[in-house]
């Protein structure tokens, strides 16, 4: 009995063969390259923080006070100030940014939306030194005549003065915090302010972009029952979309928690507790931008690089919550 022929592999099979192996071995490389990028960050910015983790701990992070001239660090001030002005600035850009979705993807005829939707994204195309520059000549005289305003009113003086004294005793309460304790419109104010249209194109254009995605099926099934305008948003648009937005937020977010310049430039510079809303305060890139280069001690040196280590996990870890609450939201058939 003959034995059952068996298919030759032709030369362009086994070519196709080798192609497939190499192809996939230069993926795998370029992917570790990312995961070697990754583990090299840890280790340098580790082993440059080690002599300031060392000296002081983890308390390095949970400690208020930031002296360059006694020898003591603590970074909490400034884990404190990046948290409020990142979380600010995105409770006041989510809104507007989703409008601003909203509207070209819905509601704006098609020669109006691409020329407003490309203006949204051109302001992410700004470098931040001009953000910053634009901050302190157009934002801060704003903001400065406010304040010279308010210390014009004799009752509002005597708020001031009360809080003064709340204020050098360390201390602060929730009326005293929005109350001006600068004339000059530089301060946290500032800073969550330039940081809201920084960040507002990240949101807005990916938000956009979901909402387009969205099958036109959900729209027609809801006008089709009669609902209006406002219940398709809200009950078939937003809900399809979420996971899409907030993946755009998490990406503002990130852009918000690591921003330099334009935060440096209008922040106010102040390692002290954030007494005020108008008063100086400082985040941990603005910090780094601002020390780096001055920091001639070996410890002063090693704490300004331990910042970096807290910012860059406290990045990895903004972006793990974000992908879990993603997984969460996105609809099954889609994941």
């Amino acid at each position: 009995m003959s034995e059952p022929l068996r298919p030759r592999s032709s030369p362009r099979a086994a070519l196709s063969g080798r192609s497939d192996r190499t192809f996939q071995g230069l993926i795998l490389a370029l992917a570790s390259v990312i995961v070697l990028v990754f583990v090299l960050s840890v280790y340098q910015l580790g082993r440059e923080s080690w002599p300031a983790l060392r000296e002081f701990g983890l308390s390095f992070y949970t400690e208020r006070t930031w002296n360059p001239v006694t020898g003591e660090f603590g970074a909490a001030q400034m884990v404190i100030g990046t948290l409020v002005t990142s979380l600010a600035a995105l409770v006041l850009s989510v809104p507007l940014a989703v409008a601003s979705a909203l509207f070209v993807a819905e509601y704006a005829p098609k020669w109006l939306a691409n020329p407003v939707g490309y203006l949204i994204e051109l302001l992410a195309a700004v470098p931040s030194v001009v953000y910053g520059l634009w901050a302190l000549f157009v934002i801060a005289p704003i903001l400065g005549r406010w304040q010279q305003g308010f210390f014009a009113d004799p009752a509002n003086l005597e708020v001031y003065t009360r809080c003064q004294d709340i204020w050098n005793s360390g201390q602060t309460t929730l009326q005293c915090f929005f109350v001006p304790s600068a004339f000059d419109g530089r301060g946290l104010a500032l800073a969550i302010l330039i940081l809201t249209v920084m960040i507002l194109p990240y949101t807005a254009s990916v938000a956009r972009d979901v909402i387009r995605l969205v099958p036109q099926d959900q729209r027609e099934a809801m006008y089709a029952l009669g609902a209006t305008k406002w219940e398709v948003i809200s009950r078939a648009i937003l809900p399809y979309a979420r996971a899409g937005i907030l993946g755009g937020v998490i990406l503002a977010l990130g852009r918000a928690l690591g921003e330099t310049l334009a935060v440096a430039m209008v922040i106010g510079d102040s390692q002290d507790i954030i007494k005020s809303l108008w008063g100086g305060a400082s985040t941990m890139a603005s910090v780094i931008a601002n020390q780096f280069g001055d920091a001639q001690e070996r410890l002063h040196r090693s704490s300004v690089v331990a910042l970096g280590l807290g910012l860059f996990f406290l990045s990895v870890l903004v972006n793990f919550i974000a992908r879990m609450v993603i997984a969460r939201l996105t609809p099954k058939g889609i994941q």
